[in-house]
């Protein structure tokens, strides 16, 4: 039986925090969180952080195309844009097709 996730898309992001206004980062990632949950082709997110502001997030989509306009959503662009000029001191981005998974969970 195939996993949930396979033939989805996942999209990467690796990211470390600059320290710099997390106030106004965290509401923008409030903000992303809405948008993104409303856009075609979305199917899902896992995220996890540690205390010196590591962050990995992944979100899954349904194809390519789906990532693709989310990447090029305006206020996504817009959000982008002030994580590198201020929010984040670096990230990787990273796109896999998912072609198969398992997935286990204690009784």
């Amino acid at each position: 039986m195939n996993h949930p996730r396979t033939g989805q898309v996942a999209v990467i992001f690796v990211s470390q925090s600059s320290g710099i206004d997390a106030d106004a980062y965290a509401a923008a990632a409030a903000e992303m969180a809405q948008c993104v949950a409303a856009q075609p082709g979305y199917r899902g997110v896992d995220q996890v952080g540690d205390a010196d502001g590591g962050e990995i997030t992944i979100s899954y989509w349904a194809d390519d195309a789906s990532a693709r306009a989310w990447r090029d959503h305006p206020e996504h662009a817009r959000i982008q844009r002030a994580g590198r000029g201020r929010w984040l001191q670096r990230y990787d981005l990273i796109v896999a097709d998912i072609r198969r998974g398992h997935r286990w969970s204690r009784p």
